[in-house]
Formats: C-alpha cells, sequence, structure tokens
C-alpha cells in the first residue's frame, strides 16, 4: 500500500498539494506490475509534456486512465495535454470527470476555467474561478485568471482589481503584474502602463511579453528609437509577437494595445 500512495502522489503532482485526495481505504489494489508500469508511463508522459509533444503526453495520459480511472489528477493532465493542442471541449470533458471524482480539489476548476475562456464561454469560466477561490482564497492564479476572463467581458475595471489582489498575494507573478499594466494602457492610463512595463522589465529583462508591449506604447507615443530597440528584443526572445492573430486570440491582448502593436508591424 505505501507504494501505491507513493505513485498515486507522483500522479497527483497536478493538484499541487502533494496529498492523495481519496482516503486510503477508498484505494483499490493494484499489482507491482501496474504500479511500476504507471510510473513509467507517467514520467513519460511529464517527459513528452516537457519537450511540447502533447499529442504523446495525451496518449500516455490515456494509458494510464485505463490502469487507474479512479484517479482525478491523471484525467486533469491529459485535459491539459488536450488544452495545449486546442482541443478544448475534449479537455473540458476530462476536467469535468477529475471534479466529479475530486471535487474539493482546485487545479481541475483552474484549468477547466482557461479552456472555457478558449471558447469564449466567460462566464462559466468566472463561475469556476469564483468555485475556486471559494475553495482557496489565496490563489493568485485564480485572481489572474478570473482577470483574464473579466478582460474578456471588457470589464476592465474589474479585470484591473483581480490583476493587483493576484499581484499582493505573489509579488513575483510576472504575467499578473503585465496583466495589470496591459489592462491600464486599455483604460487610457498609459504613463502608468509604461511605467509598470519598465519596472517589470527591470526585474525581468528578458520578458518577451512586455518588451513588445513597451514597443507598441513608445512607438504610438512617437518614441521610435524606444520602440525599435525593444522590438530588437522582443523579436530576438518570442518571434510569435510578430503574428497579430496570436497576439490577439492566443495571447489575448487588449484591443488598445493590439492596434498599438499593428501600428507599428505595419510601418516595419
Amino acid at each position: 500500500m505505501i507504494k501505491l500512495i507513493a505513485i498515486l502522489l507522483s500522479l497527483l503532482l497536478v493538484f499541487g498539494q502533494g496529498e492523495p485526495v481519496m482516503a486510503q481505504s477508498q484505494l483499490p489494489q493494484f499489482t507491482e506490475e501496474q504500479l511500476q508500469k504507471g510510473d513509467e508511463l507517467a514520467k513519460k508522459a511529464f517527459a513528452a509534456t516537457d519537450k511540447g509533444d502533447f499529442v504523446t503526453a495525451e496518449k500516455y495520459w490515456t494509458e494510464i486512465i485505463e490502469q487507474f480511472p479512479q484517479n482525478p489528477a491523471i484525467w486533469s493532465n491529459r485535459g491539459n495535454s488536450r488544452v495545449s493542442q486546442n482541443k478544448l471541449l475534449e479537455a473540458i470533458a476530462d476536467y469535468n470527470k477529475a471534479i466529479e471524482l475530486a471535487p474539493n480539489a482546485t487545479d481541475p476548476y483552474l484549468n477547466r476555467g482557461t479552456a472555457l475562456e478558449g471558447l469564449g464561454r466567460w462566464d462559466d469560466a468566472l463561475a469556476d474561478y469564483n468555485h475556486l477561490l471559494e475553495l482557496d482564497p489565496k490563489d493568485a492564479m485564480a485572481y489572474n485568471n478570473r482577470g483574464n476572463a473579466k478582460a474578456g467581458k471588457g470589464e476592465w475595471e474589474e479585470a484591473i482589481a483581480d490583476y493587483q489582489k493576484s499581484t499582493e498575494i505573489a509579488p513575483n507573478f510576472a504575467f499578473a503584474r503585465a496583466n495589470y499594466a496591459l489592462a491600464l494602457y486599455e483604460t487610457g492610463q498609459i504613463d502608468e502602463a509604461i511605467r509598470q512595463m519598465r519596472n517589470i522589465l527591470r526585474k525581468y529583462p528578458k520578458f518577451a511579453d512586455m518588451r513588445a508591449a513597451l514597443t507598441a506604447a513608445y512607438w504610438v507615443k512617437g518614441q521610435q528609437g524606444e520602440a525599435e530597440s525593444n522590438w530588437v528584443a522582443a523579436e530576438g526572445l518570442d518571434r510569435r509577437y510578430k503574428d497579430i492573430d496570436w497576439v490577439k486570440n492566443i495571447r489575448r491582448w487588449p484591443p488598445s494595445m493590439i492596434s498599438a502593436l499593428d501600428k507599428f508591424l505595419k510601418l516595419q
């Protein structure tokens, strides 16, 4: 039984709590061979994920599910691999199963909310984030993601409040700080937004998102030298920022920020 607990712990890493979500008395019996095979498959799935091979990762998680169908973390992990392939409806089905098996675990709500955002189902995503925050009121990622969902609805002031709360809980959460700066820009607080972007880059000079954002902001302000300098860094770090469709639909910058970057790119 000790080895069974160990494998369940290794497979429950997605929940971030390090605790099994099922009582020991509820755990079914597995052979040593099953446990070893499950552990090997999990290692292969995580390795494939680290390489960005989400198709292979999904295949491994599916094999593990066949052996351990009552483990909620496996369902959630497969959902993550499916989100990475933009298979959002299938991912949501996996998160639904994870939540059915472990209704008080927070990560499946967070992950399902992200998938729902990808479908533009902002209110459904908000419901997941709100429930997550009832379970854990200090989850910085939940506040950040709830801010994203509110931004998706155009509720920028409410989004700003959530980004602020996220950074209060986790001051080193760079993307929450970036989202806060972008939302400030969208609400017309241009100088403060630029100040926030520069502060972020002082700590994280290789943060491509903020290099590209400063490029756009400086270009609109007529500071062409500053814009070009930041763009050289941004392009070298992440070439996806040359694709305005990616910035709009995947990274999901605010409209005014997208417009500013588009102006820069068209005059390149």
